[in-house]
């Protein structure tokens, strides 16, 4: 009797087997991994000089110009300069003390928003000119566009949504990195409505956040950019602008030397 069911035994062993393959194959990444953040860094295809005096808060390419908003009380100010030259056309200061943080562009205005006046600033895209002001709640850190609203960091893990056109609050979103929250979020880039980009404060550390639901899709290790005496001389990473039409970004900090053209890649 044992021996007449040795076969069928040793039929549903194979079963069991070519089952759990199966299974440890699709586990293994048959099927796409939503969930998984990419690991990236960054390749330098080119440099730039840029002003060691400035504490970059803001970067923004619009219209072949880069803008490039500062901070610090009393010496904060927005800046527009050629892309392809490096030449400054027009720079204006940020009144009465404040301290300017990230800009964007929306349309035909400039916003640029301040860290803990709770002002915005409207500016003519053309002459930088301020043309209104509104208020908001709490601090501002970055600021980007996005084709119907605006993203705003506060250096917490929570993105706020504006109106583009009056500033006011449409919503929010917390960030996460593994299910855990990331704060600290600071210059802000949006790359179409599907992307955010954000440095993160006080680290060598970009990461790009899907809008919608908040979660980090990618950590872009940027570290090795300047020489060692350099890094001594200068504050933190801060700055990101999408060269449009490229897979390229220009990247910088605050008393930085160079201004870094750079891809993200694996």
């Amino acid at each position: 009797m044992t021996g007449r069911r040795l076969p069928q035994i040793a039929a549903a062993v194979a079963a069991l087997m070519l089952t759990g393959c199966a299974n440890a194959a699709t586990n293994s990444g048959t099927e796409p991994d939503v969930d998984r953040v990419e690991r990236l860094r960054v390749e330098v295809v080119g440099e730039r000089p840029h002003d060691r005096g400035a504490f970059t808060q803001g970067l923004e390419v619009s219209d072949g110009e880069l803008l490039e908003g500062t901070g610090m009380a009393g010496r904060s100010d927005l800046r527009a300069a050629s892309l392809e030259t490096g030449v400054e056309r027009l720079r204006v200061p940020v009144p009465e003390q404040m301290f300017g943080e990230g800009i964007t562009v929306a349309g035909d205005t400039v916003w640029q928003i301040t860290w803990r006046d709770g002002v915005a600033i409207a500016r003519d895209r053309d002459t930088l000119a301020e043309r209104s002001r509104t208020r908001y709640e709490g601090e501002g850190w970055g600021l980007c566009a996005q084709s119907d609203r605006l993203v705003m960091s506060d250096g917490s893990d929570t993105l706020t949504f504006r109106d583009p056109v009056t500033f006011e609050p449409r919503g929010t979103v917390a960030v996460t990195l593994d299910g855990q929250p990331q704060d600290r979020l600071n210059e802000l880039e949006c790359v179409g409505d599907t992307a955010v980009y954000a440095n993160v404060w006080q680290t060598q550390q970009i990461v790009r956040i899907d809008p919608d639901t908040g979660r980090i899709t990618a950590v872009i290790d940027a570290s090795g950019l300047l020489t060692d005496e350099e890094s001594r001389t200068v504050d933190v990473l801060n700055g990101i602008a999408e060269v449009p039409g490229t897979d390229r970004f220009l990247i910088t900090g605050k008393y930085y030397p160079r201004l870094f053209e750079v891809r993200f890649v694996p």
